[in-house]
Order: structure tokens, then C-alpha cells, then sequence
């Protein structure tokens, strides 16, 4: 099939790639006229058939938004934009309705892979109506990877960035767990070689995990972490995630404080948040900052 792909930075551009490997067009634009191969979101839609798909892998918020406002004008009745970013679920409604008064159709997809889903696949959780995610099928099992698991229709408008974000504030508490244990391992004199103990964990532990695999690929590249500065961003969606929980009365302890450790580590120069820092590139390409 043919789709239009917004947004060709570190992951919509190897989304582009990984859809066209698997047989599908793929007309994309970015600002940058380097990576777009066509020059204005008029031309990307002139050059899809009807009905059209339209991918948008721009950032969350005032550029989505933007987005979406230009599409509802250039797109026709049957058409579907697909919101794959990380925008916040509660502006998947406004989005949908507004398009909806077009009879343009809407689905938001949470997109995890990072700079690792060109190779492995992407995880896919996406919300909106049975027949427009039909019209999206054949992109969703093109980027998911290999096997029966790694894509899920969540639910209605708003479910599948509500299930990413969820998987974000996991995905926090999870990384500052293994950045503790590995502080707390650095600092006992008695304990000779903290990243080959990582790499043992890797087999045979119940804390085995894609995490853990690219910690060690963290140590193999700099043992200590000497190099980086305890310093790490958060992508926002942590926040929604325990604002959410606030909002539901749902306890999130480990998330919370994992939550607020990243804010911790903006106030001086944490161990912990090196490695944390470390996870976020390996698996985001997320930059880091050098001592």
C-alpha cells in the first residue's frame, strides 16, 4: 500500500526503511529537505492514492498539532492520519474530533523501539475505531516485529498512547532499578568487576532483559561510565504517567521515584544517572552529556 510518513528523524526515518523493505510506498516529508522526498505536506498528499494513510512522527504537542491542522484542510472524507509520537493520550481526542468534522479517521499509536527497530521491529499499541485501524493494518504488521506478539489494538482514541506512556513509566522504574543495584555494587570495595557480573545476569536471572543486555553494552563501551555526566532527561511522559495516577487515586511508588530521581540528577552529578543516561542512548540514541 501507500502511505505519507511526517517526520523522518532518528525513528520515522528508519520506519520509512523498514516499510519500504517490506514491499510497501512510502512518500515522506521532513523540514529538512535532505532527508524529505517530497517538499510540502500538498505534494506528499498529491502523490498518495485514495484513500490515503498519513503517518506523523513529529513531537509532541504545538508541532502535532500544527500537523494535524494542516492535514484536516488537504486531506479528503475517508482518509486516516496516524498520530505514531508521543504525544499526551488526552490530546488523541481533540485530534480525532477535529478530524472527525472532516470525516477524516484517526488512530494515535505508541511506537517503541528506538534506534533498534529498523533491525528488531517496532512494539505497537494504537487506539481508534475497528474499520481505521483496518486501513492501517498493513503498515502496523510491516513495522511490529516477527512473531505474534509486539502489536496490540489497545482500545478507543487515546488507549494506545496511554498504553506507551504506561510503558515508559515501567520502563523508568526498571532502568533506575538497575542503576542502583550498579551504584551500590561500584561502591563495595570487595567487588572486583561490576560489568561482568551485569553480563552474568543476562542468563539464568529473573531480572534478565533487553535492559540488561544494553547496560552491559554500556560497560563494554565505558566500564566505569567515567565518561558521561550523571545527568537525565525525561521525555515528559513519566510525568503524565504519575500525574495520571494521581489523577486515578493508583499508587506508583517505583515510578514516582524513579520519576523524581531524573530531577535529582539535573541538581548534581549522580551515578546512578550515568547509567541511566548510558540506557537512554543505548536503546533511544539519546544524547548524553561528556564530563
Amino acid at each position: 500500500m501507500e502511505l505519507g510518513l511526517i517526520g523522518l528523524g532518528k525513528m520515522g526515518g528508519n520506519m520509512r526503511l523498514r516499510i519500504r523493505q517490506a514491499g510497501h510506498t512510502v512518500i515522506g516529508y521532513d523540514r529538512n529537505p535532505d532527508l524529505a522526498d517530497v517538499h510540502s505536506l500538498q505534494e506528499l498528499v498529491d502523490k498518495i492514492a485514495a484513500p490515503r494513510v498519513v503517518w506523523v512522527m513529529v513531537p509532541a504537542g504545538a508541532a502535532t498539532q500544527s500537523t494535524v491542522d494542516e492535514l484536516a484542510e488537504l486531506l479528503s472524507p475517508g482518509d486516516v492520519v496516524v498520530d505514531g509520537g508521543n504525544s499526551r493520550w488526552t490530546d488523541d481526542e481533540k485530534h480525532a474530533k477535529e478530524l472527525a468534522a472532516k470525516g477524516i479517521g484517526f488512530v494515535d499509536c505508541g511506537v517503541s523501539g528506538g534506534v533498534w527497530g529498523l533491525e528488531n521491529g517496532y512494539a505497537l499499541m494504537y487506539g481508534g475505531e475497528p474499520e481505521d485501524v483496518a486501513k492501517v493494518r498493513p503498515i502496523l504488521n510491516a513495522l511490529k516485529p516477527a512473531g505474534p506478539y509486539g502489536s496490540v489494538h489497545a482500545g478507543k482514541v487515546g488507549a494506545g498512547h496511554f498504553a506507551k506512556m504506561v510503558h515508559n513509566g515501567i520502563e523508568y522504574a526498571m532502568m533506575q532499578a538497575y542503576a542502583e543495584g550498579w551504584e551500590l555494587l561500584e561502591a563495595v570495595d570487595s567487588v572486583t568487576d561490576v560489568r561482568e557480573i551485569f553480563r552474568s545476569w543476562r542468563e539464568g536471572t529473573v531480572i534478565r532483559s533487553w535492559l540488561l543486555d544494553l547496560a552491559v553494552n554500556a560497560l563494554d563501551e565505558d566500564e566505569h561510565l567515567a565518561g558521561l555526566k550523571g545527568y537525565a532527561e525525561d521525555s515528559g511522559e513519566g510525568r503524565w504517567t504519575v500525574e495520571a495516577a494521581i489523577d486515578k487515586a493508583v499508587p506508583l511508588p517505583a515510578i514516582t521515584a524513579s520519576l523524581f530521581a531524573r530531577f535529582a540528577s539535573r541538581q548534581e552529578d549522580s551515578p546512578q544517572m550515568k547509567m541511566v543516561a548510558a540506557l537512554r542512548n543505548q536503546f533511544g540514541g539519546h544524547a548524553v552529556e561528556s564530563n
